[in-house]
């Protein structure tokens, strides 16, 4: 059985080239984020945002030689842990994390056989010192603050962002390149506005002819606050695979190849219209159709349709609902998402293909939602497309009557999931799509009364979330494989929390768990611990 990697994390970065499809999307977001100008790239969980981020990292570095441009790539998924007194410490923590990473960077492509001036600065150290013990220290405090949430960190060795600022630009004369291009992933704890909003403030502020800051960032869900101004301050780039493109399922299909075993190949092979079935459903998401090709090795039909309706009609609805648990402030508007989409939007698109399929006519599965609905509507439907169930189109469109609004695609696996036999009729529902065909939803349908009525203020966004709540949550919220939470209950990790605190030698005392497996289940399981704690 083949044994995917369903996040970046998990995968070498020596090994990511190799992992790498190129299709024509996702050629022109790599090579914006190589380039000069500031880029957001933007998509939803599993898209492959990390892995595109690294890809760019990994080729700036092949060209280093050629075009003097430094790649650093840094990770803020910890920030969800930060639990300590200071009313500025994703700002601190942020600075300490970006000067750590451009140090280590140049350190480890050995750029510094001798410690400028400016490297000191970057490390908050005095003059004599080359470590970066100073910063270490400031990111373990900080990040271990889970622990004694309100505990004080000493940050006071930290420069400040103009000291970086002027340090980076001796830094490139002194080192004789042109730029660091920084890929900051993992931009803000999605549901935390005041880190979103200092992170987009700093990514601002950094900005000069030696830095350019490139992030990668949730659709619908994310706040950038005054100073930041999306259309100008950056290139704003959605990572959205084209579905109806004619390469769509082979790219796909070479995705899933990279990983995949011989005897899995053989069934591919054999069976490439259930597989067509698996890559549509998918909608583009590499992540969702790693796991339901895993979930359906033989790739038969009476697997597909079961996979189809065991993951779009209840798993992927799992993820979305669990956010409400985790942010009451959103519980109406997220649970009010998926009344909308289970009870409205999809039998609707469903009695629509099943008449126009019946005709020989093309099939749909895009909505349309006018741009004067109300506010907490379209809250609603921004936290739809973070979770994967809608993807925003284009806006501007006109509609019936000739009103504007804005087209979404609907995640085609829900759509599939109605069927009686997915693997029957799933194919000519992906391969006959129009948008002409879509549902549309006026500035006052009768489906937005229930929201309307529970008087949600949209202006008020929960701030935070009780991080102590969630570390007693039981592993079998954290998105790791079979294998993996039977090695947890096997050691007796049975909440989010103990799983955080395991350390290597922990899961060594686990059957068959050496020292290598042991440190690439801990890294996974403590990327799936992140990613659920961060939404």
């Amino acid at each position: 059985m083949s044994d995917f990697y369903y996040r970046t994390e998990d995968i070498s970065p020596k090994d990511i080239l190799d992992n790498f499809v190129e299709t024509s999307e996702d050629r022109a977001a790599v090579d914006q984020l190589k380039g000069r100008n500031p880029t957001v790239l933007v998509g939803s969980r599993g898209v492959g945002k990390s892995f595109l981020m690294r890809v760019a990292e990994q080729e700036l570095l092949a060209e280093m030689e050629d075009n003097a441009v430094i790649p650093v790539y840094v990770t803020f998924v910890r920030s969800s842990l930060l639990r300590t007194s200071d009313p500025n410490q994703f700002h601190h923590w942020m600075l300490a994390r970006i000067c750590a990473s451009i140090l280590r960077t140049v350190r480890k492509l050995g750029l510094l056989p001798t410690t400028p001036s400016s490297a000191h600065i970057l490390a908050g150290r005095v003059a004599g010192h080359s470590d970066t013990d100073g910063l270490d220290s400031i990111l373990q405090a900080y990040e271990e603050s889970w622990k004694n949430p309100g505990q004080e960190v000493d940050y006071r060795g930290l420069p400040s962002l103009e000291d970086v600022k002027d340090a980076l630009e001796d830094l490139t004369d002194e080192l004789n390149i042109k730029r660091i291009s920084l890929l900051l992933d993992e931009a803000a704890h999605i549901f935390l506005p005041t880190q979103q909003r200092q992170f987009f403030t700093m990514f601002r502020d950094l900005r000069s002819h030696c830095v350019t800051c490139n992030a990668a960032v949730y659709p619908g869900v994310t706040s950038y606050g005054e100073t930041f101004q999306p259309t100008h301050d950056a290139t704003m780039l959605s990572i959205d695979r084209d579905i109806g493109s004619t390469a769509y399922v082979s790219s796909m299909r070479q995705i899933v190849e990279k990983q995949a075993d011989s005897g899995l190949l053989k069934n591919i092979a054999r069976n490439g219209q259930n597989f067509a079935v698996l890559a549509y459903a998918a909608t583009g998401n590499p992540r969702i159709l790693l796991k339901t090709v895993s979930s359906s090795p033989n790739i038969s039909a009476s697997e597909i349709n079961a996979v189809v309706r065991a993951f779009y009609r209840t798993e992927i609805w799992s993820e979305h609902s669990a956010l409400s648990e985790k942010y009451l402030g959103h519980k109406s508007v997220i649970d009010w998402g998926r009344d909308f989409m289970e009870d409205t939007v999809l039998p609707e698109l469903k009695q629509k293909n099943d008449a126009y399929l019946s005709n020989d006519r093309n099939s749909t599965s895009f909505i349309w939602i006018h741009r004067d609905a109300p506010e907490v509507i379209k809250e609603a439907l921004r936290i739809l497309c973070y979770t994967g169930v809608l993807t925003e189109q284009a806006g501007g469109i006109r509609a019936t009557r000739s009103e504007v609004g804005k087209r979404y695609t609907v995640n085609l696996g829900c759509l599939f999931a109605l069927e009686a036999t997915p693997a029957t009729t799933a194919f000519q529902i992906a391969k006959n799509l129009t948008p002409k065909r879509m549902s549309e939803y006026g500035a006052n349908h009768q489906a937005y009364k229930d929201l309307l009525e529970a008087e949600v203020d949209t202006s008020v966004i929960e701030e935070g979330f009780d991080l102590s709540e969630q570390l007693v949550k039981p592993n079998t919220v954290l998105d790791v494989t079979d294998y993996q939470r039977l090695k947890l209950d096997e050691l007796g990790l049975e909440t989010v929390g103990d799983v955080l605190s395991a350390t290597e030698d922990k899961l060594k005392e686990a059957h068959y768990i050496g020292d290598k497996r042991a440190r690439r289940m801990r890294n996974a399981a403590i990327s799936s611990v992140l990613e659920y704690l961060s939404g």
